[in-house]
Protein backbone atom coordinates (compact mmCIF):
# COMPACT_ATOMS: atom_id res chain seq x y z
CA UNK A 1 0.00 0.00 0.00
CA UNK A 2 1.42 3.35 -1.03
CA UNK A 3 0.81 6.21 1.42
CA UNK A 4 0.36 8.77 -1.40
CA UNK A 5 -2.98 7.30 -2.49
CA UNK A 6 -5.61 5.04 -1.02
CA UNK A 7 -5.60 1.32 -1.63
CA UNK A 8 -8.90 -0.16 -2.72
CA UNK A 9 -11.65 -0.93 -0.26
CA UNK A 10 -11.38 -4.71 -0.66
CA UNK A 11 -7.59 -4.50 -0.45
CA UNK A 12 -7.80 -2.49 2.80
CA UNK A 13 -10.24 -4.98 4.33
CA UNK A 14 -7.94 -7.89 3.52
CA UNK A 15 -4.76 -6.14 4.73
CA UNK A 16 -6.40 -5.12 8.01
CA UNK A 17 -7.73 -8.62 8.65
CA UNK A 18 -4.30 -10.11 7.90
CA UNK A 19 -2.52 -7.68 10.21
CA UNK A 20 -0.46 -6.11 7.41
CA UNK A 21 -1.57 -2.61 8.33
CA UNK A 22 -3.43 -0.89 11.15
CA UNK A 23 -6.54 1.20 10.89
CA UNK A 24 -4.68 4.08 12.52
CA UNK A 25 -2.03 3.95 9.79
CA UNK A 26 -4.69 3.98 7.06
CA UNK A 27 -6.53 6.87 8.67
CA UNK A 28 -3.35 8.88 9.31
CA UNK A 29 -2.33 8.43 5.67
CA UNK A 30 -5.79 9.44 4.47
CA UNK A 31 -5.81 12.53 6.67
CA UNK A 32 -2.39 13.52 5.32
CA UNK A 33 -3.63 13.14 1.75
CA UNK A 34 -6.70 15.25 2.48
CA UNK A 35 -4.60 17.97 4.13
CA UNK A 36 -2.15 18.09 1.22
CA UNK A 37 -4.93 18.47 -1.38
CA UNK A 38 -7.56 20.49 0.44
CA UNK A 39 -6.26 23.80 -0.94
CA UNK A 40 -6.38 22.42 -4.48
CA UNK A 41 -8.82 19.53 -4.98
CA UNK A 42 -10.95 20.76 -2.04
CA UNK A 43 -12.99 17.58 -1.72
CA UNK A 44 -14.11 17.89 1.93
CA UNK A 45 -16.46 20.23 3.78
CA UNK A 46 -15.84 18.53 7.15
CA UNK A 47 -12.73 16.53 8.14
CA UNK A 48 -13.15 14.47 11.33
CA UNK A 49 -9.45 14.10 12.13
CA UNK A 50 -9.63 13.58 15.90
CA UNK A 51 -12.82 11.51 15.81
CA UNK A 52 -11.59 9.36 12.92
CA UNK A 53 -8.33 8.55 14.71
CA UNK A 54 -10.27 7.55 17.82
CA UNK A 55 -12.50 5.31 15.70
CA UNK A 56 -9.39 3.81 14.10
CA UNK A 57 -7.89 2.99 17.47
CA UNK A 58 -11.12 1.29 18.52
CA UNK A 59 -11.12 -0.69 15.27
CA UNK A 60 -7.53 -1.82 15.86
CA UNK A 61 -8.50 -3.17 19.28
CA UNK A 62 -11.34 -5.15 17.70
CA UNK A 63 -9.07 -6.49 14.96
CA UNK A 64 -6.46 -7.55 17.51
CA UNK A 65 -9.19 -9.39 19.42
CA UNK A 66 -10.13 -11.34 16.29
CA UNK A 67 -13.32 -9.42 15.51
CA UNK A 68 -14.17 -9.27 11.79
CA UNK A 69 -16.74 -6.95 10.22
CA UNK A 70 -17.19 -6.14 6.53
CA UNK A 71 -15.36 -2.78 6.60
CA UNK A 72 -13.70 -2.87 10.01
CA UNK A 73 -11.12 -0.11 10.25
CA UNK A 74 -11.37 1.19 6.66
CA UNK A 75 -11.64 4.99 6.20
CA UNK A 76 -14.46 6.15 3.92
CA UNK A 77 -16.19 9.46 3.21
CA UNK A 78 -19.83 10.48 2.97
CA UNK A 79 -21.49 13.36 1.16
CA UNK A 80 -22.53 16.39 3.20
CA UNK A 81 -26.24 15.71 2.78
CA UNK A 82 -25.97 12.79 5.22
CA UNK A 83 -26.17 13.16 8.98
CA UNK A 84 -23.06 12.22 10.96
CA UNK A 85 -23.54 12.56 14.70
CA UNK A 86 -21.75 15.61 16.06
CA UNK A 87 -21.20 17.22 12.65
CA UNK A 88 -23.27 19.83 10.76
CA UNK A 89 -25.22 18.85 7.65
CA UNK A 90 -25.00 21.97 5.51
CA UNK A 91 -25.75 20.30 2.14
CA UNK A 92 -23.74 22.89 0.22
CA UNK A 93 -25.40 25.89 1.89
CA UNK A 94 -23.85 28.93 3.54
CA UNK A 95 -24.18 29.62 7.25
CA UNK A 96 -23.51 27.86 10.53
CA UNK A 97 -25.49 24.66 10.95
CA UNK A 98 -26.10 22.78 14.21
CA UNK A 99 -24.42 19.41 14.65
CA UNK A 100 -26.56 16.37 13.89
CA UNK A 101 -27.80 14.60 16.99
CA UNK A 102 -27.43 11.12 15.53
CA UNK A 103 -26.22 9.34 12.41
CA UNK A 104 -28.48 8.94 9.43
CA UNK A 105 -29.39 5.32 8.75
CA UNK A 106 -26.86 4.87 5.92
CA UNK A 107 -24.04 6.21 8.10
CA UNK A 108 -25.23 4.08 11.02
CA UNK A 109 -24.97 1.00 8.83
CA UNK A 110 -21.49 1.93 7.66
CA UNK A 111 -20.43 2.23 11.28
CA UNK A 112 -22.04 -1.11 12.07
CA UNK A 113 -19.91 -2.59 9.29
CA UNK A 114 -16.85 -1.13 11.05
CA UNK A 115 -16.04 1.75 8.68
CA UNK A 116 -14.26 4.87 9.93
CA UNK A 117 -16.02 8.04 8.73
CA UNK A 118 -13.13 10.27 7.68
CA UNK A 119 -15.27 13.28 6.79
CA UNK A 120 -18.07 14.81 4.76
CA UNK A 121 -17.54 15.79 1.15
CA UNK A 122 -18.48 18.94 -0.74
CA UNK A 123 -21.69 19.27 -2.72
CA UNK A 124 -23.40 22.15 -4.48
CA UNK A 125 -26.35 23.87 -2.79
CA UNK A 126 -29.02 21.24 -2.06
CA UNK A 127 -27.42 19.03 -4.71
CA UNK A 128 -29.08 20.78 -7.64
CA UNK A 129 -26.35 21.17 -10.22
CA UNK A 130 -23.72 19.11 -12.06
CA UNK A 131 -20.84 21.13 -10.60
CA UNK A 132 -19.43 21.41 -7.08
CA UNK A 133 -18.77 25.08 -6.46
CA UNK A 134 -20.30 27.69 -4.21
CA UNK A 135 -19.68 30.50 -1.74
CA UNK A 136 -20.07 28.15 1.23
CA UNK A 137 -16.94 26.10 0.49
CA UNK A 138 -15.22 27.33 -2.68
CA UNK A 139 -14.39 25.21 -5.71
CA UNK A 140 -13.95 21.44 -5.85
CA UNK A 141 -11.71 20.49 -8.78
CA UNK A 142 -11.40 17.45 -11.00
CA UNK A 143 -8.24 15.44 -10.20
CA UNK A 144 -7.90 14.56 -13.91
CA UNK A 145 -7.84 18.20 -15.02
CA UNK A 146 -7.94 20.91 -12.39
CA UNK A 147 -9.48 23.48 -14.72
CA UNK A 148 -12.64 21.36 -14.91
CA UNK A 149 -15.36 20.36 -12.47
CA UNK A 150 -15.59 16.80 -11.14
CA UNK A 151 -19.33 17.16 -11.68
CA UNK A 152 -22.08 17.20 -9.14
CA UNK A 153 -23.74 17.05 -6.97
CA UNK A 154 -21.59 14.30 -5.40
CA UNK A 155 -18.50 16.03 -6.77
CA UNK A 156 -16.62 16.07 -3.48
CA UNK A 157 -17.07 12.32 -3.02
CA UNK A 158 -15.98 11.68 -6.62
CA UNK A 159 -12.94 13.96 -6.33
CA UNK A 160 -11.91 12.33 -3.03
CA UNK A 161 -11.97 8.85 -4.54
CA UNK A 162 -10.47 9.82 -7.92
CA UNK A 163 -7.59 11.63 -6.20
CA UNK A 164 -6.91 8.58 -4.03
CA UNK A 165 -7.77 10.29 -0.75
CA UNK A 166 -10.17 7.53 0.33
CA UNK A 167 -10.93 4.13 -1.23
CA UNK A 168 -14.68 4.76 -1.60
CA UNK A 169 -17.42 7.21 -0.66
CA UNK A 170 -21.16 7.57 -0.42
CA UNK A 171 -22.97 10.07 -2.61
CA UNK A 172 -26.58 10.73 -3.53
CA UNK A 173 -28.26 10.73 -6.92
CA UNK A 174 -31.38 12.77 -7.71
CA UNK A 175 -30.82 13.40 -11.42
CA UNK A 176 -27.53 11.59 -11.97
CA UNK A 177 -25.61 13.07 -9.04
CA UNK A 178 -23.61 9.87 -8.43
CA UNK A 179 -23.37 8.72 -12.04
CA UNK A 180 -22.43 12.10 -13.56
CA UNK A 181 -19.42 12.81 -11.29
CA UNK A 182 -18.39 9.16 -11.57
CA UNK A 183 -18.36 9.51 -15.36
CA UNK A 184 -16.35 12.73 -15.22
CA UNK A 185 -13.74 11.34 -12.79
CA UNK A 186 -13.25 7.81 -14.25
CA UNK A 187 -15.02 5.95 -11.44
CA UNK A 188 -17.67 3.34 -10.83
CA UNK A 189 -20.84 4.99 -9.59
CA UNK A 190 -23.76 2.84 -8.48
CA UNK A 191 -27.21 4.39 -8.27
CA UNK A 192 -29.15 1.57 -6.61
CA UNK A 193 -32.84 0.77 -6.57
CA UNK A 194 -34.88 3.38 -4.69
CA UNK A 195 -34.79 2.48 -1.00
CA UNK A 196 -31.81 0.11 -1.26
CA UNK A 197 -29.81 2.51 0.93
CA UNK A 198 -31.98 4.33 3.43
CA UNK A 199 -32.39 8.11 3.24
CA UNK A 200 -33.56 8.27 6.88
CA UNK A 201 -34.06 10.65 8.75
CA UNK A 202 -36.15 11.33 5.65
CA UNK A 203 -38.63 8.58 4.73
CA UNK A 204 -37.77 9.49 1.13
CA UNK A 205 -35.70 12.26 -0.45
CA UNK A 206 -36.87 14.86 -2.97
CA UNK A 207 -40.25 13.20 -3.50
CA UNK A 208 -38.59 9.83 -4.09
CA UNK A 209 -36.27 10.81 -6.94
CA UNK A 210 -33.07 10.97 -4.84
CA UNK A 211 -31.32 7.83 -3.61
CA UNK A 212 -27.99 7.23 -1.89
CA UNK A 213 -25.28 5.46 -3.87
CA UNK A 214 -21.60 4.57 -3.98
CA UNK A 215 -18.45 5.76 -5.75
CA UNK A 216 -15.24 3.75 -6.03
CA UNK A 217 -12.44 2.91 -8.42
CA UNK A 218 -13.49 -0.71 -8.90
CA UNK A 219 -16.78 -2.52 -9.26
CA UNK A 220 -15.92 -4.74 -6.29
CA UNK A 221 -15.29 -1.75 -4.03
CA UNK A 222 -18.47 0.04 -5.09
CA UNK A 223 -20.49 -3.13 -4.48
CA UNK A 224 -18.87 -3.75 -1.08
CA UNK A 225 -19.76 -0.26 0.07
CA UNK A 226 -23.27 -0.67 -1.31
CA UNK A 227 -23.82 -3.88 0.65
CA UNK A 228 -22.44 -2.30 3.84
CA UNK A 229 -24.70 0.75 3.56
CA UNK A 230 -27.83 -1.07 2.37
CA UNK A 231 -30.88 -1.64 4.53
CA UNK A 232 -33.87 0.19 5.82
CA UNK A 233 -35.11 2.16 8.75
CA UNK A 234 -38.51 0.99 9.90
CA UNK A 235 -40.06 4.28 8.75
CA UNK A 236 -38.59 4.31 5.22
CA UNK A 237 -41.25 4.64 2.53
CA UNK A 238 -39.38 2.44 0.03
CA UNK A 239 -38.20 -1.02 1.08
CA UNK A 240 -36.99 -3.16 -1.83
CA UNK A 241 -36.20 -6.85 -1.33
CA UNK A 242 -32.78 -7.45 0.22
CA UNK A 243 -29.93 -8.20 -2.20
CA UNK A 244 -26.25 -8.94 -1.70
CA UNK A 245 -24.79 -7.15 -4.69
CA UNK A 246 -21.08 -7.91 -4.13
CA UNK A 247 -21.76 -11.61 -4.72
CA UNK A 248 -22.31 -10.72 -8.39
CA UNK A 249 -18.73 -9.47 -8.84
CA UNK A 250 -16.87 -12.10 -10.83
CA UNK A 251 -20.05 -13.99 -11.65
CA UNK A 252 -20.50 -14.52 -15.38
CA UNK A 253 -23.44 -12.41 -16.57
CA UNK A 254 -24.24 -14.83 -19.39
CA UNK A 255 -24.79 -13.75 -22.97
CA UNK A 256 -26.99 -10.70 -22.74
CA UNK A 257 -29.15 -8.71 -25.11
CA UNK A 258 -28.09 -5.08 -24.73
CA UNK A 259 -29.94 -2.05 -26.08
CA UNK A 260 -27.65 0.80 -27.09
CA UNK A 261 -29.73 3.95 -26.43
CA UNK A 262 -28.03 7.05 -27.81
CA UNK A 263 -31.04 9.34 -28.18
CA UNK A 264 -31.60 11.72 -25.24
CA UNK A 265 -35.07 11.75 -23.65
CA UNK A 266 -37.20 14.64 -24.87
CA UNK A 267 -36.90 17.90 -22.96
CA UNK A 268 -38.07 21.39 -23.78
CA UNK A 269 -34.44 22.46 -24.15
CA UNK A 270 -31.99 21.14 -26.75
CA UNK A 271 -29.49 18.37 -26.01
CA UNK A 272 -27.06 16.77 -28.44
CA UNK A 273 -24.57 13.96 -27.88
CA UNK A 274 -21.10 15.25 -28.70
CA UNK A 275 -19.37 13.18 -31.39
CA UNK A 276 -16.27 12.51 -29.28
CA UNK A 277 -18.42 11.20 -26.40
CA UNK A 278 -20.54 9.16 -28.80
CA UNK A 279 -17.40 7.53 -30.15
CA UNK A 280 -16.37 6.39 -26.67
CA UNK A 281 -19.83 4.91 -25.97
CA UNK A 282 -19.90 3.09 -29.30
CA UNK A 283 -16.42 1.75 -28.59
CA UNK A 284 -17.68 0.38 -25.28
CA UNK A 285 -20.63 -1.21 -27.10
CA UNK A 286 -18.15 -2.88 -29.45
CA UNK A 287 -16.28 -4.26 -26.44
CA UNK A 288 -19.51 -5.74 -25.09
CA UNK A 289 -20.16 -7.34 -28.47
CA UNK A 290 -16.64 -8.77 -28.47
CA UNK A 291 -17.36 -10.28 -25.05
CA UNK A 292 -20.22 -12.23 -26.60
CA UNK A 293 -23.23 -10.01 -25.97
CA UNK A 294 -25.75 -8.96 -28.59
CA UNK A 295 -25.80 -5.17 -28.87
CA UNK A 296 -28.43 -3.35 -30.93
CA UNK A 297 -29.44 0.29 -31.13
CA UNK A 298 -32.82 0.70 -29.43
CA UNK A 299 -34.34 3.56 -27.43
CA UNK A 300 -36.95 3.26 -24.67
CA UNK A 301 -40.34 4.93 -25.03
CA UNK A 302 -39.72 7.79 -22.60
CA UNK A 303 -42.59 9.93 -23.87
CA UNK A 304 -43.11 13.11 -21.84
CA UNK A 305 -41.29 11.78 -18.78
CA UNK A 306 -39.78 15.22 -18.16
CA UNK A 307 -43.17 16.60 -17.18
CA UNK A 308 -43.14 14.29 -14.16
CA UNK A 309 -39.61 15.23 -13.10
CA UNK A 310 -40.07 18.96 -12.62
CA UNK A 311 -42.87 18.83 -10.00
CA UNK A 312 -41.06 16.19 -7.95
CA UNK A 313 -37.67 17.90 -8.10
CA UNK A 314 -38.90 21.40 -7.34
CA UNK A 315 -41.40 20.32 -4.65
CA UNK A 316 -38.58 18.37 -2.99
CA UNK A 317 -36.37 21.44 -3.16
CA UNK A 318 -39.12 23.59 -1.66
CA UNK A 319 -39.21 21.24 1.35
CA UNK A 320 -35.48 21.73 1.89
CA UNK A 321 -35.66 25.51 1.49
CA UNK A 322 -38.49 25.65 4.01
CA UNK A 323 -36.16 23.99 6.56
CA UNK A 324 -33.09 26.12 5.73
CA UNK A 325 -31.90 28.14 8.73
CA UNK A 326 -30.54 30.95 6.54
CA UNK A 327 -32.84 31.29 3.50
CA UNK A 328 -31.51 34.75 2.66
CA UNK A 329 -28.09 33.22 1.98
CA UNK A 330 -29.43 30.78 -0.61
CA UNK A 331 -28.64 31.15 -4.31
CA UNK A 332 -31.26 33.09 -6.26
CA UNK A 333 -31.73 30.03 -8.50
CA UNK A 334 -32.53 27.94 -5.45
CA UNK A 335 -35.15 30.35 -4.21
CA UNK A 336 -36.77 30.65 -7.64
CA UNK A 337 -36.91 26.87 -8.09
CA UNK A 338 -38.40 26.46 -4.62
CA UNK A 339 -41.07 29.04 -5.48
CA UNK A 340 -41.99 26.95 -8.52
CA UNK A 341 -42.02 23.85 -6.33
CA UNK A 342 -44.54 25.45 -4.00
CA UNK A 343 -46.78 26.18 -6.99
CA UNK A 344 -46.49 22.61 -8.30
CA UNK A 345 -46.72 20.92 -4.91
CA UNK A 346 -50.45 20.12 -5.07
CA UNK A 347 -52.26 18.52 -7.99
CA UNK A 348 -49.28 18.61 -10.41
CA UNK A 349 -47.13 16.74 -7.89
CA UNK A 350 -49.81 14.14 -7.24
CA UNK A 351 -50.25 13.61 -11.00
CA UNK A 352 -46.49 13.30 -11.48
CA UNK A 353 -46.27 10.63 -8.82
CA UNK A 354 -49.25 8.70 -10.19
CA UNK A 355 -47.60 8.68 -13.62
CA UNK A 356 -44.70 6.57 -12.36
CA UNK A 357 -46.60 3.29 -12.72
CA UNK A 358 -47.43 4.09 -16.36
CA UNK A 359 -43.82 5.01 -17.02
CA UNK A 360 -42.67 1.72 -15.51
CA UNK A 361 -44.80 -0.14 -18.03
CA UNK A 362 -43.85 2.05 -20.98
CA UNK A 363 -40.09 2.20 -20.39
CA UNK A 364 -40.06 -1.32 -18.95
CA UNK A 365 -41.32 -2.69 -22.26
CA UNK A 366 -37.74 -2.36 -23.49
CA UNK A 367 -36.71 -5.05 -21.01
CA UNK A 368 -39.09 -7.55 -22.56
CA UNK A 369 -36.62 -7.65 -25.46
CA UNK A 370 -33.36 -6.61 -23.84
CA UNK A 371 -31.64 -7.49 -20.55
CA UNK A 372 -29.66 -4.27 -20.09
CA UNK A 373 -29.62 -0.80 -21.60
CA UNK A 374 -26.34 0.96 -22.40
CA UNK A 375 -26.50 4.76 -22.66
CA UNK A 376 -24.14 7.71 -22.34
CA UNK A 377 -23.99 9.07 -18.80
CA UNK A 378 -23.51 12.60 -20.12
CA UNK A 379 -23.60 14.23 -23.54
CA UNK A 380 -20.36 16.13 -22.98
CA UNK A 381 -17.14 15.96 -20.93
CA UNK A 382 -16.84 17.89 -17.67
CA UNK A 383 -17.30 21.66 -18.07
CA UNK A 384 -14.74 24.21 -17.02
CA UNK A 385 -14.73 25.52 -13.48
CA UNK A 386 -17.01 28.54 -13.16
CA UNK A 387 -18.85 28.03 -16.44
CA UNK A 388 -22.23 27.53 -14.73
CA UNK A 389 -21.69 29.13 -11.35
CA UNK A 390 -22.92 32.65 -12.13
CA UNK A 391 -25.59 31.84 -14.72
CA UNK A 392 -29.22 32.73 -14.20
CA UNK A 393 -31.85 30.07 -13.64
CA UNK A 394 -32.90 29.47 -17.25
CA UNK A 395 -29.31 29.58 -18.52
CA UNK A 396 -28.27 27.09 -15.85
CA UNK A 397 -31.09 24.73 -16.82
CA UNK A 398 -30.12 25.04 -20.46
CA UNK A 399 -26.45 24.29 -19.74
CA UNK A 400 -27.32 21.38 -17.45
CA UNK A 401 -29.64 19.73 -19.96
CA UNK A 402 -27.15 20.23 -22.77
CA UNK A 403 -24.40 18.48 -20.78
CA UNK A 404 -26.45 15.96 -18.77
CA UNK A 405 -29.66 14.86 -20.55
CA UNK A 406 -29.36 11.11 -20.00
CA UNK A 407 -29.32 10.26 -16.28
CA UNK A 408 -32.46 11.74 -14.70
CA UNK A 409 -35.19 9.41 -16.14
CA UNK A 410 -33.90 6.55 -13.98
CA UNK A 411 -34.51 8.71 -10.92
CA UNK A 412 -38.17 9.04 -11.87
CA UNK A 413 -38.36 5.28 -12.40
CA UNK A 414 -36.44 4.50 -9.21
CA UNK A 415 -34.46 1.77 -10.98
CA UNK A 416 -30.73 0.99 -10.68
CA UNK A 417 -27.91 2.15 -12.92
CA UNK A 418 -24.14 1.83 -12.88
CA UNK A 419 -21.72 4.30 -14.43
CA UNK A 420 -18.62 2.69 -15.92
CA UNK A 421 -15.63 4.52 -17.37
CA UNK A 422 -15.78 4.85 -21.17
CA UNK A 423 -12.39 6.43 -21.78
CA UNK A 424 -11.12 9.94 -22.37
CA UNK A 425 -11.60 12.82 -24.79
CA UNK A 426 -9.37 15.80 -25.56
CA UNK A 427 -7.70 17.37 -22.53
CA UNK A 428 -7.52 14.03 -20.72
CA UNK A 429 -11.15 14.43 -19.66
CA UNK A 430 -12.97 11.26 -18.62
CA UNK A 431 -16.44 10.30 -19.85
CA UNK A 432 -18.67 7.41 -18.86
CA UNK A 433 -21.51 5.12 -19.86
CA UNK A 434 -24.51 3.89 -17.92
CA UNK A 435 -25.55 0.27 -17.59
CA UNK A 436 -29.28 0.52 -16.81
CA UNK A 437 -31.81 -2.09 -15.80
CA UNK A 438 -35.31 -2.58 -14.41
CA UNK A 439 -36.23 -2.85 -10.74
CA UNK A 440 -33.80 -4.74 -8.51
CA UNK A 441 -31.36 -5.51 -11.31
CA UNK A 442 -28.23 -4.40 -9.42
CA UNK A 443 -26.65 -7.90 -9.42
CA UNK A 444 -26.90 -8.22 -13.20
CA UNK A 445 -25.57 -4.70 -13.79
CA UNK A 446 -22.68 -5.25 -11.38
CA UNK A 447 -21.84 -8.61 -12.96
CA UNK A 448 -21.70 -7.00 -16.41
CA UNK A 449 -19.69 -4.02 -15.13
CA UNK A 450 -17.17 -6.36 -13.51
CA UNK A 451 -16.83 -8.32 -16.75
CA UNK A 452 -16.06 -5.09 -18.61
CA UNK A 453 -13.59 -4.03 -15.92
CA UNK A 454 -11.71 -7.32 -16.16
CA UNK A 455 -11.30 -6.72 -19.89
CA UNK A 456 -10.58 -2.97 -19.95
CA UNK A 457 -8.65 -2.62 -16.64
CA UNK A 458 -9.79 0.99 -16.25
CA UNK A 459 -9.00 0.96 -12.52
CA UNK A 460 -5.29 0.79 -13.31
CA UNK A 461 -5.36 4.36 -14.65
CA UNK A 462 -4.81 7.23 -12.21
CA UNK A 463 -4.99 11.00 -12.64
CA UNK A 464 -1.68 12.73 -13.33
CA UNK A 465 0.02 13.34 -9.98
CA UNK A 466 0.41 17.08 -10.57
CA UNK A 467 -3.35 17.55 -10.90
CA UNK A 468 -3.75 17.43 -7.13
CA UNK A 469 -0.94 19.88 -6.47
CA UNK A 470 -0.81 22.36 -9.35
CA UNK A 471 -4.42 23.54 -9.26
CA UNK A 472 -5.28 27.10 -8.26
CA UNK A 473 -6.38 27.52 -4.65
CA UNK A 474 -10.05 26.78 -4.01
Amino acid sequence: MTPDRAAGLAECVRALADGEVTSRALVEQALARVESTQSTVNAFRVVRAEAALAEADAADKELAAGVRRPLLGVPVAVKDDMDVAGEPTAFGCEGEFPPAVEDGEAVRRLRAAGAVILGKTNTCEFGQWPFTEGPAFGVTRNPWNSEHTPGGSSGGSAAAVAAGLVPAALGSDGAGSVRIPASWTHLIGIKPQRGRISTWPRPESFQGITVNGTLARTVEDAALLLDAASGNHEQDLHRPPALRVSDAVGREPGRLRIALALKPPFTALPARLRPDVRARIVQLADTLAALGHTVEEADPAYGQIGLTFIPRATAGLAERVREAPFPALLDRRTRDAARLGRLLGGAPLRAARRAEATLHRRVGALFETYDVMLAPTTAAPPPRIGSMLSLGGFATDRAMIAACPYAWPWNILGWPGVNVPAGFVAGGLPVGAQLLGPANSEPLLVSLAAQLEADLRWHEQWPPQQAATDAPAA
